[in-house]
């Protein structure tokens, strides 16, 4: 594919280093350092606004145009121009970041009216991932596949856990699930019989949506019917975090902001939550708060180096989950290594987002594991395909890869080595990067 990514900064750069080995791209920036960066990888790059038409000219035609700078109207204004430049021409395919509340109410959509075939937005799809790891104590990270008919759940492994220290051949695992990864520190692994978990290790399950609750009791959760939540930073993030568990009804909810106005708009657009002026790093706003009471305290505010420091009061005050955004990829790793529970990138939900819908035929949707180690991907077997001929335990499947479910129409099927993948059927793997190429063959 001929791709022009609008914006190379940090998360247009990303897309461009995932994709270029296998297409023609075209990074556009108006400033000289971000083109500059651009210089190591093997692409084409145009110093200029990508949402004038005249600069969009130079790169076409296209078949996919991706807008992800750090302004809605440029990434709107930018995929409205590409789809007029392609009209008579390919068919071009444009997908705009975008943050607003007012021009987006869902992680992904369509809007192929004013000429964009996919809105993304990442602060609402990491708020949807939040609520969602909120209500179950031990998950640090969940994902939907199939139309939401599977997830994925990453959980932590905690001290006198059911699993803890017992080998998964030995393990009561229930028939809704399979256990698809280890991750030990900054290690993956493909798990087998004989390997055993340890406290501390992030386990990555892959399990039927409706059965959920019966995957939580593995690792010892009951769901929180009753949260009691406290939101550090009401920005764009916060407020969506907000808003989502105020549709739920059953959260306690209080929200610290340091910015006076914003509170006064926040508090009239939640009247459910309590809005309070204060600064999320005083100790004892914390305490008279109750953040040692908290199912879950979220820190949201525009500097990591706060988040962390807001957390980790929180942390050693009691509370029992502590979740950042952190928009500094090279922090993520340090989050996670000094105790929090769960660090979530805007960036990263941006790059998944956009690798979903350019990852090529065949391929439905993924998720990047570990900084790019693994992937978690849905795949569409095509007819005639290596994998539909036989049954999986008569299938060489990749080392450093494990299937995780079969789609097929309405059903969810646990994967059996009895099995044989129908064309036409969705399969969620966990795959190691080494191994991901060969996964990919052996369905096209």
């Amino acid at each position: 594919m001929k791709i022009v990514t609008i914006g190379a900064g940090e998360v247009g750069h990303s897309i461009a280093k995932a994709l270029y080995a296998n297409n023609d791209i075209i990074l556009i920036d108006k400033r000289e350092e971000a083109c500059e960066r651009a210089s190591d990888l093997d692409v084409q790059v145009i110093q200029g606004n990508g949402a004038d038409i005249n600069i969009l000219k130079r790169a076409f035609p296209a078949d996919l145009v991706v807008a992800v700078t750090g302004n809605d109207e440029i990434n709107i204004v930018a995929c409205i121009a590409a789809k007029l430049l392609s009209k008579g021409a390919r068919k071009c395919m444009t997908i705009a970041r975008v943050s607003n509340p007012d021009y987006i109410n869902k992680p992904i959509t369509n809007r192929e009216q004013i000429g964009i075939d996919y809105m993304i937005c990442p602060e609402l799809t990491l708020a949807s991932v939040v609520t969602e790891i909120i209500s179950i104590p031990s998950a640090v990270g969940m994902d939907a596949f199939a139309e939401g008919k599977v997830e994925m759940i990453e959980f932590k492994v905690g001290h006198g856990m059911a699993l803890d220290g017992i080998p998964l051949a030995d393990a009561e695992i229930p028939n809704c699930c399979v256990i698809s990864a280890l991750i030990r520190g900054k290690d993956v692994i493909i798990p087998h019989g004989g390997d055993v978990m340890r406290e501390g290790d992030h386990v990555i399950v892959i399990g039927k949506s409706e059965s959920i609750d019966e995957i939580g009791e593995l690792f010892g959760d009951t769901p929180n019917l009753h949260n009691k939540v406290m939101i550090i930073g009401a920005g764009i993030v916060g407020f969506y975090i907000a808003n989502l568990l105020a549709k739920h009804g059953d959260t306690d909810l209080k929200i610290i902001e340091a910015d006076a106005q914003r509170c006064v708009e926040i508090a009239d657009m939640l009247p459910g939550a309590l809005v309070l002026h204060g600064d999320g790093t005083d100790e004892m706003m914390l305490k008279s708060e109750g953040v040692g009471e908290m199912d879950a305290v979220i820190a949201t505010t525009d500097s990591d180096e706060r988040n962390l420091l807001c957390l980790l009061l929180a942390k050693q005050l009691g509370a029992r989950k502590i979740i950042a955004k952190v928009d500094r990829s090279e922090y993520m790793g340090l989050f996670e290594r000094v105790g929090i529970d769960a660090a979530l990138s805007p960036k990263y939900a941006t790059i998944n987002s956009v690798l979903r819908v350019t990852a090529g035929a065949g391929v439905e949707s993924l998720t990047t594991i570990e900084e790019k180690q693994a992937e978690l991907i849905e795949l569409v077997a095509s007819p005639g395909a290596k994998i539909t001929k036989k049954t999986l335990n008569r299938i060489k499947f990749p080392k450093g890869a494990i299937i995780g479910m079969i789609v097929r129409r309405n059903d969810v099927i646990v994967p059996r080595g009895t099995h044989q993948i129908q064309a036409g059927d969705r399969v969620v793997i966990f795959a190691l990067a080494s191994a991901l190429a060969k996964v990919k063959k052996l369905f096209v």
